[in-house]
């Protein structure tokens, strides 16, 4: 019992969030007054209405997954009084409250915290969740529909091919610093439908490369698709790679190799499309009619972005590094490809932009543990601009950050196969209008809408540190929770909805791999030695678990 106090201490001292005041007053109910009696017939007693039959509070065992770890454990009530010492938690609601994606009110399912007290990258909101009501439409246009999410609008299904334009022989040219790989006409059709032109393999030259919008072109990849090469962890600029608003880039399906993008440290890419004309990258196979399905994934290896800003998991020979990044020496390789490296003492480092994009049907699991996701970022820093991305029906992750400091808003991961946001190796940034709606026909077990990770290395620097606000996420796979948060990581998590749509799945796992007693890595005290400022905040968050 003692140890609970110690946690509501804890909490409530370090608490990101101000208190929010409440008010609220008794209903004034008028007395009958005198007056004459007046007898009337009896009348047959009406049967009862029928009533919605309560829904019993949540317990602990239903709420929280325990997982053991180097012999160390959190349990289920320890994980619901840290959730229940915060401010503004329901952990009794239920699915009814969204339709789909989308509450299925226009009020706030509880009181809203203001997330721009904690730092002003975050938009101030008075609800809960990534989207505010039913007919909030943040999400239309530039996404993608599917049975993951119905995000409505203009958008398009993610299934369907995107808008390439006509091809007219005189203008679908291929433009300066591409390879024209001929054109595509359908069987049965009497002229060419569009024109592959192909980005380089490895784009070095000191001339920036441009990728116009060009009715009826698309631009390929094969295999590994660079910009620059990796100049350093301290190096000069590289190269820019920019892609105009409603261009489509396409994977190259015809030969064996693994098709994706990647930035090199120095150089950047300029992504930046509209509402309207969103970017995007996807298969060949989605290029034509019913080429692609809801259930098609893993059909290329996506994009790479890899920077100059700290890492706390250091290469071999390399680091380590401490609490402010500021080792030059500290660097690591990226997963799933070979010898491609991020890291650097840059916190502010930028790799260029990427908003309005759409990245269909990608991830590639090389090995266990070595994967390519829909998207991946590797020490990239708060200079990086990343909004409005959708990551669809990744056969991995629908985004792992591998440490850096970038910040991302307006996110929407929809049916990914792993984990929705996987973020480890001392990322620290904030991030706001998340959405994670997993595989409507089911995600691989041990896939989590976020998993905040430490590799078992509870006390690297710089620490993982992370602030959630305003998400949505729909856990559907049959893991242990919708939210992991393994030690090694300090998070505040504010105004959001989890809703584990499975039975036996709870809302939330807090997994310790050190410590004992209070001290356990994840739920301890703070640390300034270990630049640990203390458990895990909950603020203002809807749960719905386990099927409830």
């Amino acid at each position: 019992m003692g140890s609970f106090k110690r946690f509501g201490l804890i909490l409530m001292t370090s608490s990101a969030c101000a208190a929010l005041s409440a008010c609220g007053g008794a209903d004034s109910v008028a007395s009958p007054g005198a007056g004459s009696v007046v007898i009337v017939q009896p009348q047959p007693t009406p049967a009862p209405s029928p009533t919605a039959t309560p829904t019993a509070n949540i317990t602990a065992a239903q709420f929280a997954a325990v997982t053991t770890v180097n012999g160390v454990s959190i349990t289920a009530d320890e994980q619901l009084a840290i959730v229940n010492a915060g401010s503004n938690n329901n952990v009794n609601g239920t699915g009814a409250a969204l339709n789909g994606i989308y509450p299925a009110s226009s009020t706030s399912l509880t009181t809203a915290a203001d997330p721009s007290i904690i730092n002003g990258f975050f938009t101030s909101t008075n609800y809960v969740g990534a989207l505010n009501g039913p007919s909030d439409t943040a999400f239309q246009g530039w996404t993608c529909n599917s049975t993951s999410a119905e995000f409505g609008g203009s958008g398009a299904r993610c299934s369907a091919v995107p808008s390439i334009g006509t091809y007219a022989a005189a203008t679908s040219v291929c433009p300066t610093g591409t390879i024209d790989d001929g054109t595509v006409t359908p069987s049965g059709a009497s002229a060419p439908s569009y024109r592959f032109c192909r980005i380089d393999n490895t784009i070095t030259t000191t001339q920036n490369v441009t990728l116009p919008k060009i009715a009826g072109v698309v631009y390929r990849l094969r295999g590994q698709t660079e910009v620059g090469t990796d100049l350093g962890s301290t190096g000069g600029a590289g190269v820019t790679l920019t892609i105009a608003p409603g261009v489509v880039i396409a994977a190259d399906s015809s030969e064996a190799t693994n098709d994706l993008l990647l930035v090199n440290r120095g150089s950047k890419i300029s992504a930046v499309g509209t509402r309207d004309a969103p970017i995007v990258f996807t298969s060949q196979q989605n290029l034509v009619s019913n080429g692609v399905s809801d259930a098609t994934q893993g059909q290329w290896g996506g994009i790479i972005l890899l920077g100059r800003a700290p890492t706390a998991v250091c290469a071999t020979g390399t680091g380590p590094n401490n609490a402010a990044g500021s080792s030059t020496s500290c660097q690591l390789a990226i997963e799933g490809v070979t010898g491609r490296f991020y890291g650097g003492a840059n916190q502010a480092d930028s790799s260029g932009q990427l908003s309005y994009v759409q990245i269909r049907y990608s991830g590639i699991a090389i090995s266990d543990g070595n994967e390519l996701q829909g998207l991946t970022l590797g020490g990239t820093g708060s200079g990086t601009v990343l909004d409005h991305i959708q990551s669809h029906n990744s056969a991995d992750d629908g985004i792992e950050i591998f440490g850096g400091t970038s910040n991302l808003k307006y996110i929407a991961i929809t049916g990914a196969d792993d984990d929705g946001f996987d973020i480890d190796n001392g990322y620290r940034g904030f991030m706001q209008f998340l959405i994670a709606a997993q595989r409507a026909i089911g995600a691989t077990a041990d896939s989590f809408s976020t998993e905040i990770d430490s590799n078992n290395a509870e006390d690297l620097l710089p620490r993982t540190f992370g602030r959630y606000a305003n998400f949505t996420f729909v856990q559907t796979a049959l893991a242990p929770a919708a939210i992991r948060l393994r030690g090694g990581a300090d998070m505040t998590f504010i105004n959001g909805i989890v809703k584990a749509t499975q039975q036996n799945v709870a809302c939330v796992n807090l997994v310790a791999g050190a410590g004992s007693g209070a001290d356990r890595t994840t739920i301890r005290g703070a640390n300034a030695d270990l630049q640990d400022v203390g458990p895990p905040v909950f603020t203002s968050i809807y749960f719905s678990c386990n099927g409830r």
